[in-house]
C-alpha cells in the first residue's frame, strides 16, 4: 500500500551513512538526490531522508519506527553486523519474536536520529 516515505533527520550526511551501510545487506542502496533529499531503495525511492526545517523553537522529535524487509535470516544478521559496525544503538539483537508469529525473525537498531530502524525476515532458514 505505501509507494514511498520521508523521514526527517538532523544530519542528512550522517543519516545517509548509516542507510548506506545498514541496507545494503538487504539490497538497498542509494538511488536518488534532489537537493538535499536523498532516496534509498532496492527498486523504486521508498525510503527519503530528508533534512529537518531550521526553526527558532524545535519541537521534540517524534520516534519513528521503520522496518525493512530481509530475504531471510542471515540478511537481518548482517543488517545488525552493519549497525554494531557503524556505532549504533542496538535496541534488540537479532532473535525470533514468536509473539508476533513463529517464524518472525527480527532484529531492531536505532539511526542517528533516534528511529527505530527493524530488519525482518518472515519465514524460516
Amino acid at each position: 500500500m505505501l509507494d514511498h516515505i520521508a523521514i526527517q533527520v538532523n544530519d542528512i550526511a550522517a543519516s545517509a551513512a548509516f542507510y548506506d551501510a545498514v541496507l545494503a545487506p538487504l539490497g538497498g542502496e542509494r538511488k536518488k538526490q534532489y537537493g538535499q533529499n536523498i532516496s534509498f531503495g532496492v527498486t523504486g525511492h521508498p525510503l527519503w531522508l530528508v533534512p529537518t526545517a531550521p526553526t527558532s523553537d524545535p519541537a521534540p522529535a517524534r520516534e519513528l519506527h521503520i522496518a525493512f524487509a530481509a530475504a531471510d535470516r542471515s540478511a537481518v544478521d548482517a543488517f545488525h553486523a552493519a549497525a554494531l559496525a557503524v556505532g549504533a544503538e542496538v535496541l534488540h539483537a537479532p532473535r525470533l519474536w514468536p509473539e508476533y508469529h513463529e517464524a518472525y525473525y527480527g532484529a531492531f537498531v536505532r539511526d542517528p536520529d533516534g528511529n527505530n530502524v527493524e530488519a525482518v525476515c518472515h519465514h524460516g532458514p
